[in-house]
């Protein structure tokens, strides 16, 4: 008999997620004459843009061609695409080499496999509450996490704790669950405490292009000095809403080098790169056209179209939550509102609470960690029709 991975022993039976499409499921067989409103997993409504169909169009045609036909691409991803978000990056301000761009498809697989690039002794810092994925990638693997407490005292912005040494730093902003986002200064502390720790930091930047104000930063990379202590992830899932469609990507600067056991330099770029030519084939080339049209700047203003789309739902949920005087957080530079659950309920009750009464599905707190037991999330996914109703049986449900 095979020796089995014991560590998945430690995870919870089921992916949150999971677990509140079961419940669902199971709600809707019972009751479909109760029509049931999803405002729960992250998932987008609004077609892709037309550029992005244009270009997913005209790739198909050339895959239909022998003269453009396309096999293997470069596991890093095309050239085109690879430059296509640099360009991205500058205009925002912010200098990312092309060689340092790793396509793939989706934040979710990257944050996962980049355990892979570290030994099982390091000391892992993940924020409380946080995105499952975090937590479950690394007890698969075997790894001990140490949690940094988000609270309603530090607004959920957790910050470092100068006194304790550690070696690898979960940081996402705009923050899933909380929608809480960092400012320059709060970020550059982060990147202060990595450097006097020789940390990495995985930053995960998933929701940048909901931030509005120029003044937050929508990269780690704005930060001086992280280029030598951050990896960052994104992806196109929310900022395109291709979470059908698949692409992502990561970047690795460069400047990551460290030293092994025996003193040999070890490059975190060139790491990534090995392992995603042993395990990955690539982002498929009719995908990653698409998403090089995204990052034109045609693109990311077709794009922004859809993103204030959610945002105006977002501030439907926000403008409800401050009627009924429900305290909240995100629902500004983030698609998600993270709200204290009324009642003193706990968030699996409040879950059921909802379900129940007003046929409205959300993310239970408790799913993102203990600081999130009391707290629920909404996300601003939905049509704005079927936002607009949940928030009006809300108002109905909790109207004091």
């Amino acid at each position: 008999m095979p020796k089995l991975n014991e560590n998945y022993l430690q995870l919870k039976d089921s992916y949150l997620f999971s677990e509140i499409a079961h419940r669902t499921a199971a709600y809707s067989e019972k009751h479909p004459d109760k029509p049931v409103i999803r405002l729960g997993i992250g998932d987008v409504t609004r077609p892709l843009c037309e550029c992005a169909i244009k270009a997913l169009h005209e790739s198909v045609d050339e895959m239909g061609q022998a003269a453009t036909f396309k096999g293997y691409g470069p596991e890093q991803g095309y050239a085109k695409t690879r430059d296509a978000i640099a360009a991205y990056y500058k205009r925002n301000g912010i200098d990312v080499d092309a060689d340092a761009i790793f396509i793939s498809d989706g934040a979710k697989s990257d944050t996962g496999n980049i355990t892979e690039l570290f030994g099982h002794d390091n000391v892992i810092l993940i924020p409380d509450p946080v995105y499952p994925v975090y937590v479950d990638s690394n007890t698969m693997c075997g790894n001990k996490v140490t949690y940094i407490s988000g609270n309603a005292d530090n607004d959920f912005l957790p910050m470092p704790d100068h006194s304790q040494h550690v070696d690898v730093i979960y940081i996402c902003s705009p923050n899933n669950p909380t929608g809480a986002c960092y400012n320059k200064e709060q970020l550059k502390e982060w990147v202060d405490y990595a450097l006097e720790n020789e940390a990495v930091i995985l930053y995960d930047s998933a929701y940048e292009a909901f931030i509005s104000d120029p003044e937050l930063p929508r990269s780690i990379y704005a930060i001086e000095g992280a280029r030598k202590c951050a990896i960052e992830f994104c992806s196109l899932s929310k900022t395109a809403g291709f979470t059908g469609t698949r692409c992502g990507y990561t970047v690795v600067p460069k400047e990551l080098v460290f030293t092994s056991s025996d003193g040999r330099e070890m490059s975190l770029n060139a790491m990534w790169n090995r392992r995603q030519s042993t395990k990955y084939n690539g982002t498929s080339y009719i995908v990653q056209n698409a998403a090089a049209a995204i990052f034109s700047e045609e693109g990311i203003k077709e794009c922004q179209e859809n993103l204030n789309y959610y945002k105006n739902n977002a501030k439907v949920i926000a403008d409800t939550l401050t009627e009924l005087q429900i305290p909240f957080y995100g629902g500004i530079h983030s698609p998600y509102i993270w709200f204290e659950c009324p009642n003193g309920m706990d968030s699996w009750t409040c879950f059921d609470y909802l379900l129940e009464n007003i046929q409205v599905v959300g993310t239970p707190g408790a799913g993102f960690g203990e600081n999130g037991k009391n707290y629920f999330r909404l996300t601003s996914f939905g049509t704005y029709e079927s936002t607009v109703e949940a928030m009006n049986r809300f108002k109905k449900l909790f109207a004091k």
